[in-house]
């Protein structure tokens, strides 16, 4: 079947948006980020700041941050915790979007959570460390840990809410459809490839 929904998953510092926003544009199909964060927030009730933060990270560095976090409140969000609450809204509106028609989707476990669709096709970009550090030194400036260390947390925390919720492991090539190194390849032949495999499925 003729691929017509592209969702993205990366490591921090791949260039997996940047990636993402530039397949969306060659095809002429909508991009959904940020723009998925806001609509998630505006229907959630969170901060689109929280849900940038919390909706595909977990909230804390081991698989036991959700045991303790915040329990919900009979009577309010559904009386579930709110990272239950934030994901629930999260899934509906991913699905949501796809109805709509093509689009590119990037991060959010969007992969795991269109993974019956069979007209969605799901990638998963990554590059080695010394890349990824030196390209969110670049974007982001220097910061008060280490690249590497900002590298480590963030993809640990977001491997720890993938596998939290969808019982899988984040990053194994068997979750995706194709797996690209971004460092090895570069960003340009990342999109290239990408476009032309959506151009030609059947």
């Amino acid at each position: 079947m003729e691929k017509k929904i592209i969702t993205i998953s990366r490591q921090f510092g791949s260039g997996g948006r940047t990636i993402g926003r530039a397949v969306a544009e060659r095809l002429g199909i909508p991009f959904y980020d940020k723009e998925l964060v806001e609509q998630i927030a505006m229907e959630s009730g969170f901060a689109p700041g929280y849900v940038d933060e919390h909706g595909e990270h977990a909230p804390g560095k081991t698989a036991f941050s959700y045991a303790f976090a915040a329990q919900g409140v009979p009577g309010v969000m559904q009386g579930m915790s709110a990272a239950d609450f934030l994901w629930n809204i999260q899934c509906s509106v991913i699905l949501q979007l796809a109805e709509k028609g093509p689009c590119v989707i990037v991060g959010r476990n969007a992969d795991y959570i269109l993974k019956d669709r069979p007209d969605a096709m799901h990638v998963f970009i990554h590059a080695d460390m010394d890349y990824r550090a030196d390209r969110i030194v670049n974007l982001y400036g220097q910061a008060e840990k280490a690249p590497e260390a900002r590298l480590q947390e963030k993809d640990k925390r977001r491997k720890l809410n993938y596998q939290h919720y969808t019982g899988r492991d984040w990053g194994k090539a068997e979750n995706y459809d194709i797996c690209l190194n971004s460092g090895k390849l570069g960003e340009e032949a990342c999109v290239d490839f990408i476009v032309h495999t959506v151009q030609n499925s059947k």
